[in-house]
């Protein structure tokens, strides 16, 4: 790979910014133009020009066109974009330190302008554009043409969530996925190489085999999950990172049960790519298209409005009128205008899609202020991180152009760990947000507990009233309002916007109109296909709902005949069980699903995946694998034995044993309609079936 002069002066770094910038605003302008723009001579431009060609900074090509005398066409290349970057930070690094001397010199004290070591936290004031990776549209015309011969990488949802916040500056002072030494200083002290405060880390998690492909110092192509290219990225760091560590130090355990950690270990690629990032074009988002502000966007949005000071309230939840007070107290309390926040890319698992949340925000906006109020979508990926990740949404908020931050209590919680006790203490976020305020340059709001006094018919905070021993105090858990809108009990307009409450019906109607699956799981023989049988016809002897079986053998003949009996290929048939029941279930039918499912951590993705849209049930067809063997009428277990099959269930393969699954059933000297009938009463008792 070719590369720039070793040890290049200040002058020469600066005239090079200069052509680069020049050829990435005006690509197709001739030589002359070019050399005139940048204030240099038409010899001393091609000679410039040679030498970044040579160092892979720009493109030379035939100018094809009626110009003759104009024989080669330049093109910034995706090293040369990123190398534009990087010299824009530094160029402007010099000069607003340049400015901040002058500034001292003729006032006696400094502007307060100076970027925190070199990174371009340029501006104190939240008006001010920050920068952003892409490069211009001429330029990224040109860009995607030479893209179509490097090696793609299709991105996660969760990578171009990450991938979009880089580009917009969402992320900013990162200018691309994190090196080695930048994600050790993350996840050790939530420090950059250089000492930047940033507390998570973002990497590009990749697979051994496209690893072991790439070379360092390789551009390769990003795209999302139809091909469509993104961005490109030079790859100048390639690691194993300990995941072990990792989940310790950035969440607090190294629990499956928290699902950050959970990605780590099961669903993350086994390597870390880092390198710069050039912006192409924005990921294409379809829905609420209107509500989508980049960083800079909605700091032009401030200017124009006038709004020195914003108050920003990040939510993954819809707004009931606890929220509303809190929102209006945090702006009163910071005699700031206020934007909701919300975040639309991906949440904690179980979470209420963000579709129906955001037509719950649009329903209640109206109850706000118009002239003081604003609504935004954030498409963030978030991990659940607590005090960690209550930090790092300051940061981004600091660069959408906010002034205050509400951090709630136990602030992106992921819930309980596998002990039954809370990954995060209600306070931890923020303290530490708090201990960090004065660099994040943003202010803290205190999230208050907000309770209905019912005598005053009002909300307010839980720890300021006096006299509670005097008034009744009302409130509903998200765990009681969910039972409610299960159940399809009321829920009180004290609670609650009629608004709000209508349109979280239409997602979740009561469970007994809902779509489910049943996951059966047990050893080769244990009885799950003939329970899975007998239940299915009972459940449309019932009727109401279509019903449909995915038994193993089934779908091994119909949908992974391709498929053989590897660790890799179990998983990815499990997977595809999961993803058809997910459709069944979320189109309101009922899923009944009998593999083996041998893994622990494949259900887990599969559990996920369908509740999203409605319950899943597992049942454990608690069978020996003795009682197994003993019925074995096709003779596995005998072939397993003498080794003729290879990694066999309970043989010479493991089987994780459901550990709260929500029925375990046993099948030896229990008849088939029993066991059915078990399966029947639980989902009863669940509310999924009438009574």
């Amino acid at each position: 790979m070719p590369s720039a002069p070793a040890n290049p002066s200040l002058e020469d770094e600066d005239l090079l910014f200069r052509i680069l910038s020049q050829l990435d605003k005006a690509p197709d302008a001739s030589q002359r133009a070019t050399a005139t723009a940048v204030g240099i001579s038409l010899g001393r431009l091609n000679a410039q020009l040679r030498a970044a060609a040579e160092a892979g900074f720009v493109k030379v090509s035939e100018r094809a066109g009626p110009d003759k005398r104009q024989r080669f066409a330049y093109a910034l290349t995706t090293r040369g974009a990123a190398e534009k970057n990087r010299l824009t930070d530094q160029f402007l690094a010099r000069k607003f330190a340049e400015y901040d001397a002058l500034h001292a010199e003729l006032t006696g004290t400094t502007s307060g302008l100076v970027p925190f070591k070199y990174r371009t936290k340029l501006m104190q004031n939240n008006l001010a554009p920050i920068p952003e990776l892409y490069v211009s549209y001429d330029s990224a015309q040109k860009l995607k043409v030479e893209a179509a011969d490097l090696v793609s990488h299709d991105l996660s949802p969760r990578q171009i969530c990450d991938l979009e916040l880089l580009m917009n500056g969402g992320f900013n002072p990162l200018k691309g996925f994190l090196s080695e030494e930048d994600y050790n200083g993350v996840v050790e002290n939530m420090r950059l190489a250089d000492g930047t405060l940033w507390p998570m880390p973002i990497t590009l998690d990749v697979t051994e085999d496209f690893a072991s492909s790439l070379e360092i110092g390789q551009d390769i192509a990003l795209r999302d999950q139809e091909g469509v290219i993104l961005a490109t990225m030079t790859v100048t760091d390639r690691w194993e990172p300990n995941k072990s560590r990792e989940a310790e130090k950035v969440f607090g355990a190294d629990d499956d049960a928290h699902p950050a950690v959970n990605y780590l270990h099961n669903q993350a690629g086994k390597i870390y790519l880092g390198g710069p990032v050039t912006g192409i074009q924005q990921p294409v988002h379809y829905d609420f298209r209107g509500r989508r502000d980049t960083p800079n966007e909605l700091r032009a949005y401030f200017r124009k409005m006038g709004w020195r000071k914003v108050v920003a309230f990040q939510t993954r939840n819809p707004l009931h009128r606890a929220h509303q007070e809190l929102t209006f107290r945090a702006a009163r309390e910071a005699q700031a205008n206020l934007l909701i926040h919300p975040v639309v890319g991906m949440t904690k698992p179980g979470d209420v899609d963000h579709f129906t949340r955001v037509r719950c925000y649009e329903a209640v906006l109206d109850k706000y202020p118009a002239a003081t109020t604003s609504m935004s979508l954030l498409n963030l990926a978030m991990r659940m991180a607590g005090p960690r990740e209550a930090v790092w949404h300051g940061l981004i908020r600091k660069n959408h152009g906010c002034t205050h931050f509400i951090v709630g209590r136990d602030h992106a919680g992921p819930g309980k760990n596998s002990a039954g006790e809370d990954f995060y203490g209600p306070y931890d976020a923020q303290d530490l947000f708090r201990e960090h305020e004065e660099e994040i340059g943003i202010k803290m709001v205190d999230f208050k507990h907000m309770v209905y006094v019912q005598e005053r018919a009002q909300y307010e905070p839980a720890d300021e009233i006096a006299d509670k021993d005097d008034v009744t105090i009302l409130n509903i858990s998200g765990t009681e309002l969910r039972r409610r809108l299960a159940e399809g009990l009321e829920i009180p307009e004290w609670f609650s916007f009629p608004e709000v409450v209508k349109e979280l019906r239409r997602t979740k109607p009561p469970r007994s109109q809902q779509g489910f699956t049943v996951f059966f799981t047990g050893f080769s023989g244990s009885g799950k296909s003939t329970i899975a049988n007998a239940l299915m016809v009972k459940l449309m002897e019932m009727g109401g709902r279509p019903v449909t079986l995915l038994d193993g053998d089934i779908v091994r003949k119909n949908l992974s005949s391709e498929l053989g009996f590897s660790k890799e290929h179990r998983d990815l048939n499990i997977k595809r069980i999961g993803y058809v029941a997910s459709e069944i279930t979320k189109n309101g039918g009922i899923a009944i699903c009998a593999p083996i499912a041998p893994y622990a951590a494949t259900r887990r993705h599969v559990r996920e995946e369908i509740e999203q849209y409605g319950a899943f049930v597992e049942v454990h067809v608690a069978t020996s694998i003795e009682e197994c063997e003993r019925r074995d009428r096709k003779g596995l277990y005998k072939l397993a034995r003498e080794g003729k099959i290879k990694e066999f269930t309970g043989i010479s393969d493991p089987y994780d044993v459901p550990v709260n699954p929500e029925l375990s059933v046993e099948t030896e000297n229990v008849d088939v309609d029993n066991c059915a009938h078990q399966v029947l009463l639980k989902l009863e008792n669940m509310g999924l079936i009438a009574g």
